[in-house]
């Protein structure tokens, strides 16, 4: 075999790891049964803490008062929770941007709890924080959006309208509309 057919079979070969390699990480990254239990359905009703608008998703993080680390009513408990959602632009083509959710708006968000339902120190908010996946969150003005990543394993819910739910049209930024 001459030089340059062992190089080029080399080279075929390393672009073919590399595109295994990425290929498997994409899928790790996007599985829902990694990261979240979908027997750990949770509602939380809070006020927005702060937003992250980061790829490859956005984090909504909520103050919910009387509820435990499973989501569960518990009087006299106040838990931040970490809502991942899908990436930015899933958002914006829902309707949500960034002026949606400014700091001290109330929303309600269903989704699903983190598999090891750990509630720990947040790097971005400095207070003990409980993960869960958001599946649509719902304004004060009664908008109900889909926040989640669509084709990632998550429970068909009938909240995304790419597996089946129904598509929804609200202003999220504008109250009453």
């Amino acid at each position: 075999m001459s030089r340059k057919t062992r190089i080029a079979l080399m080279a075929a070969a390393a672009g073919l790891v590399a595109m295994a390699g990425v290929g498997g990480a994409a899928y790790a990254h996007h599985a829902f049964a990694a990261e979240f239990d979908a027997n750990a359905p949770v509602l939380l009703k809070g006020k927005v803490v702060t937003v992250e608008w980061v790829n490859p998703h956005t984090w909504i993080h909520i103050n919910v008062p009387d509820t435990d680390e499973k989501g569960k009513p518990k009087k006299g408990t106040t838990l931040n929770w970490q809502i991942e959602g899908g990436t930015p632009n899933t958002l914006l083509r829902t309707g949500i941007n960034k002026q949606s959710l400014p700091v001290g708006t109330e929303v309600v968000v269903r989704g699903y709890q983190s598999k090891d339902a750990l509630c720990e120190i947040s790097a971005k908010t400095h207070v003990k924080t409980c993960k869960a996946n958001g599946r649509d969150v719902t304004f004060p003005n009664g908008c109900k959006l889909f926040v989640g990543s669509s084709g990632t394993g998550a429970p068909k819910d009938g909240s995304d309208s790419s597996e089946g739910g129904a598509e929804k049209k609200c202003d999220a930024a504008q109250p009453g509309k």
